[in-house]
């Protein structure tokens, strides 16, 4: 029997596992996983962030006035400020308070000031 493990996600959050072949599920790190709703959510805020972008693209394309265009660069900050609030909110009820265990809820609270700290840069 093979025993290696499959990996199912990426980017630092891993959840290994081989029961599919009869072994046991072996998890390295926390990982939150969104619920559907989550998703979509975050899904359609990322896309309405994506629309101002490409609007603001066309107003620079059209010569558009500076002020104009500047309006639209602040709502696109705002956009991704609460989009960022909404992740740090679930990171942090969903990750750090569920920890298995304190150590690794310190270690997912360290984690997550080291990216606040670039955050607010």
């Amino acid at each position: 029997m093979d025993n290696t493990p499959i990996s199912l996600m990426d980017k630092g959050y891993l959840c290994v596992f081989n029961a599919a072949r009869g072994g046991s599920i072996r998890r390295t790190k926390f990982m939150h996983i969104h619920t559907p709703e989550e998703k979509r959510a975050l899904q359609i805020r990322l896309r309405k962030i994506a629309g101002q972008v490409a609007a603001i693209e066309r107003m620079v394309q059209e010569d558009q006035d500076c002020p104009d265009v500047l309006t639209q660069v602040v709502s696109v900050r705002k956009a991704l400020k609460s989009f960022a609030e909404v992740v740090i909110h679930q990171h942090t009820h969903e990750c750090i308070a569920h920890a298995a265990d304190p150590k690794e809820g310190q270690r997912k609270l360290r984690e997550l000031l080291t990216v606040l700290e670039r955050y607010v840069e």
